[in-house]
C-alpha cells in the first residue's frame, strides 16, 4: 500500500536540535543566538540549565523516539515511506540529512516541523532554515513540502488530555477541583502580532487548544475546571515585552487567590526538552511548592499513540491532496486547519519587516 505515501519519497522530522554533551553547550547557544547579540556571560549562565542535567539536552533522544514510532505506525499500516531526522542548530544538520536523502533517490519530502503552532520561531523560521538548505544543496536539493501547524490535529489534542488526566489522577482526591495551568513558550508581543496577520495569532491557537480541552474534560468528569493560559522560557532584552504571565509568577498569583492544587500542561511543547526539564520541573514546580500550592506536571505527547497516530494520518492526508484527492482536513477545536501552503507574508518576525531570507512559502514572499 504504498500509494499511500505518494508523491512523497521520504518523511523528513525537522527539529530544534540541541547539546549532547558539556563540550557541545556553549557552541549550541551560539548557533541558537546568532546574530542575537547575546553576550557570552548570558550563554554561560543558560548552559548551566545544560549542565544541570550533565550537558546533554533530551531532546535528541525524544527525537530519535519520535522517528522510530512514526516508523512503526507507518509500517503497522502497510505504508513505505522512510522517516529521517534533521535539525536548525545541531547534528544531525538538516542539510546534511537532505543530502544523504537526495542521494539515496528521494525527490521529494515532506516535513514534519516539530512544533505545532504557527508563529515566527515555530513555523517561519523553519520555512527560512529549509529554503537555506535547499539552496546550499542546489540542483541536488530535493523538492520540500511542509506539513500544516498540528495544534488542533485530534490526535494531538487527545493525547494532551491523557495527560492531564493521568497527572491529575496522582494529586490527592484526584484530578477534582484542580486548576489546569496551560503552558507554552512566551514569545515577543511583536511577534505575536505578526502570527495574527493572516490567520489566527499563536496565543488565539492556544486559547483554541485550552477551550477544547477543557470542553472534553468537562464532559469526561462532569466538572468545569478552571484553567488559564501561562508563558515560560522567555529570553533577550528585558525591556522587550513578551507574552505574559510568566508561569512562576501566575502559580504564586493563584496561590494569592486560594488555589491549593494545579496540574501544569505543557501544550506548547511536544517532548520534554529543556524548556520542560528545567522551567516546569524544576522551577514552576518549586515555585508552587513554595506556596502551597500542590502541583503535578502532565506529559508531553511525546511518542503517545493518539498523537504518532493523528500525525500519520495528517501525512497520509496531505499525500492524498497533493495527488489531487479530494480529502479535507480533519480538526478538533473552533479555528479549523491552517492551509497546507503558508500564506505569503504570515509569521514574519515582525508584521511587514522583511528581512530578506528566502522562506518556502507561496510563489512569494
Amino acid at each position: 500500500m504504498t500509494e499511500k505515501a505518494l508523491p512523497y519519497d521520504a518523511l523528513l522530522l525537522c527539529s530544534f536540535g540541541g547539546p549532547n554533551a558539556a563540550e557541545d553547550v556553549i557552541p549550541f547557544l551560539r548557533n541558537v543566538t546568532t546574530g542575537k547579540g547575546i553576550p557570552e556571560e548570558r550563554l554561560a549562565e543558560v548552559g548551566q540549565h545544560y549542565h544541570r542535567f550533565g550537558g546533554r539536552s533530551p531532546i535528541n533522544e525524544q527525537n530519535l523516539a519520535l522517528v522510530t514510532a512514526l516508523q512503526e505506525e507507518l509500517a503497522r499500516r502497510e505504508i513505505s515511506l522512510p522517516v529521517v531526522w534533521g535539525n536548525r542548530n545541531w547534528h544531525p544538520y538538516t542539510v546534511d540529512t537532505l543530502r544523504d536523502a537526495s542521494a539515496f533517490g528521494a525527490g521529494r519530502i515532506l516535513t514534519l516541523v516539530t512544533s505545532a503552532y504557527a508563529s515566527y520561531s515555530g513555523s517561519r523560521q523553519y520555512r527560512e532554515h529549509l529554503a537555506a538548505a535547499v539552496t546550499e544543496l542546489g540542483d541536488r536539493a530535493p523538492e520540500i513540502d511542509i506539513l500544516r501547524p498540528f495544534f488542533n490535529d485530534p490526535g494531538f489534542v487527545a493525547a494532551n488530555l491523557a495527560a492531564i488526566e493521568e497527572a491529575g489522577a496522582t494529586l490527592e482526591g484526584g484530578i477534582a477541583g484542580a486548576h489546569i495551568v496551560y503552558v507554552t513558550h512566551s514569545i515577543p508581543d511583536t511577534m505575536q502580532d505578526a502570527s495574527a496577520v493572516t490567520g489566527p495569532g499563536y496565543r488565539e491557537q492556544h486559547e483554541d487548544v485550552r477551550a477544547t480541552l477543557n470542553a472534553a474534560l468537562a464532559e469526561r468528569h462532569g466538572e468545569q475546571f478552571a484553567s488559564s493560559l501561562a508563558y515560560c522560557s522567555r529570553s533577550g532584552n528585558p525591556a522587550t515585552p513578551w507574552l505574559e504571565p510568566d508561569v512562576n509568577d501566575h502559580i504564586e498569583a493563584l496561590a494569592a487567590a486560594g488555589v491549593t492544587k494545579i496540574v501544569i500542561s505543557p501544550i506548547g511543547f511536544i517532548s520534554d526538552h529543556m524548556e520542560v526539564a528545567f522551567d516546569l520541573d524544576v522551577e514552576a514546580l518549586e515555585t508552587a511548592a513554595e506556596h502551597g500550592v500542590a502541583a503535578v506536571r502532565a506529559g508531553t505527547v511525546g511518542t503517545r499513540p493518539e498523537f504518532v497516530g493523528g500525525l500519520v494520518d495528517m501525512i497520509v492526508e496531505r499525500a492524498a491532496r497533493e495527488r489531487g484527492e479530494a480529502t479535507a482536513p480533519v480538526t478538533a477545536g473552533e479555528l479549523g486547519a491552517f492551509p497546507d501552503v503558508a500564506p505569503p507574508g504570515s509569521c514574519r518576525m515582525r508584521h511587514g519587516e522583511v528581512t530578506g531570507h528566502p522562506v518556502l512559502a507561496g510563489p512569494h514572499d
